[in-house]
């Protein structure tokens, strides 16, 4: 009997072994193999053109510094809505905020809005399904939730593609484009046991209605219309019978009512809205995007900016959460250093960042990081900071969901959006210094200047010790970081 035992946790473990191999290096295999930029890309990338055009910009443009501005201005462009919503998220969570935004989103397919929800497939995987919240939106017949790469364990080597970007657009009115994701750690300023820092830009299409189509919203409109129809997303929410579900009407009753709600209560979000006013003049607008399937991807965003950052006379300011980078990407930033007489970055600090493992890796790899030249700042205001940014000289603005990591380089799918515009570029520059008078100035891997006001919270030592155990055992891993 003994013998019986042993050998059936002999072939369980044996099992459960293969199964983690399977599952690990078969989620690991696409991205074994680093793509580099081709000819082709290079020869085909027109970046340069399109944002230095000498055409006049339909676009204006205004930044959303705040989790409450992201809110606001959220609700504002879902309301003027007559035919068409895109919201596109990495990730989307029931909460407060949340159901602000689907409460008109449902009031706005009542009304005949042709409305496209997308999410990525594991985060939609792990936080909407089976959720009657959003069954409830998804029954509409006006509203459509799809899934990019819906999370399938059996087929591992698909897992690691996601979707990161962020962006919505409404009519051919304007979009809202960043790094914030769609829950309230992110947006409004509802109390939530934990928040971050982010921001996004908003584009008001000054030519809408028009037959004019030259508004970098078409753009976002063309990139969103491929992702949508791609092999890779899938239906969600159209089960038989969820109509009916009385779970799924009770939620369909709250968001009617809740729509009720906010026109009580923010009566001012309903009102006519003057985005002329409230936006600054562009030059040019332009979208940087990459390759879009789930698999290994040339790291087509970084190199557009680096061509940008090339052009810099005086300065580049970059605002990143982390560093996780590799030769190239360190290369990057030693040619704009070398060139730029001020390039300076901003990442959080181990101790003010949420994300453990770019933390750990990044204690491993901080002298690589100092030995490109860049001046090197860590965030250490107390909220985590999720922003992705540059400023170029004092006439662009780049914002977007591309953090510089291996992830965002080679891995996921990601959009930054190139505003050319002193105002809009000096704003931005201005909330960078804001924000770097909570930052220390890192002179060394021991060395570090930090302004009297900021007090560093101690990381626990079990967690620093973790950290680093945890940094090296994830080198062959850094990629999916």
């Amino acid at each position: 009997m003994c013998k019986y035992i042993r050998r059936t946790i002999g072939y369980s473990g044996l099992v459960l072994l293969v199964a983690i191999l399977y599952i690990g290096l078969g989620g690991m295999a696409p991205f074994l193999v680093t793509k580099t930029i081709s000819e082709k890309t290079k020869k085909d990338t027109t970046v340069l053109n399109k944002v230095y055009q000498n055409k006049k910009s339909v676009d204006r443009a205004m930044l959303l510094e705040t989790n409450l501005s992201a809110w606001e201005q959220r609700i504002r462009l879902l309301l003027c809505a007559k035919e068409r919503i895109i919201l596109s998220t990495f990730d989307m969570r029931e909460g407060k905020s949340t159901t602000d935004l689907a409460a008109i989103l449902y009031q706005k397919a009542e009304e005949g809005v042709q409305v496209s929800l997308f999410v990525d497939g594991m985060n939609g995987r792990v936080r909407m399904h089976e959720n009657d919240f959003f069954y409830a939106l998804s029954t509409h017949p006006n509203i459509e939730v799809r899934f990019y790469n819906p999370l399938r364990p059996w087929t591992p080597w698909k897992t690691q593609g996601r979707m990161h970007d962020k962006y919505v657009v409404v009519d051919d009115i304007g979009y809202i484009l960043g790094g914030r994701n769609t829950f309230d750690y992110f947006i409004g300023d509802y109390p939530a046991r934990n928040r971050s820092y982010d921001r996004e830009v908003l584009i008001y299409n000054t030519a809408h209605g028009t037959e004019d189509r030259t508004s970098s919203l078409y753009e976002v409109e063309s990139y969103f219309e491929q992702m949508w129809d791609s092999k890779d997303g899938k239906t969600f929410g159209k089960k038989e019978g969820l109509v009916e579900r009385e779970t799924v009407v009770a939620q369909v009753k709250n968001l009617k009512e809740h729509y009720v709600r906010l026109q009580e209560e923010w009566a001012k979000l309903f009102e006519p809205y003057d985005y002329e006013k409230a936006t600054v003049e562009t030059k040019s607008v332009t979208l940087l995007s990459g390759d879009t399937g789930i698999y290994g991807k040339e790291p087509k965003v970084l190199y557009q900016l680096e061509l940008l950052m090339e052009q810099a006379k005086k300065r580049v300011l970059l605002h990143t959460p982390y560093i996780v980078a590799d030769s190239y990407m360190y290369g990057v930033l030693e040619r704009v250093a070398s060139r730029v007489p001020q390039t300076r970055v901003m990442i959080n600090s181990v101790e003010n960042g949420d994300n453990f493992f770019a933390s750990s890796d990044y204690q491993l790899h901080k002298g690589r990081v100092l030995e490109t030249g860049i001046s090197l700042y860590e965030y250490n205001g107390g909220t985590s900071y999720h922003g992705k940014s540059v400023v170029i000289d004092d006439d662009l603005a780049i914002i977007g969901s591309y953090n510089y990591d291996l992830r965002s380089t080679y891995v996921n799918t990601e959009l930054m959006v190139v505003v050319r515009s002193e105002e809009l570029a000096q704003e931005l520059a201005a909330n960078f210094e804001a924000l770097e008078k909570d930052a220390s100035q890192i002179i060394s891997k021991e060395e570090s200047i930090t302004p009297s006001h900021i007090k560093i919270e101690t990381v626990p030592f079990m967690k620093r010790a973790a950290m680093k155990v945890v940094g090296i055992l994830l080198q062959p891993f850094r990629k999916l970081l």
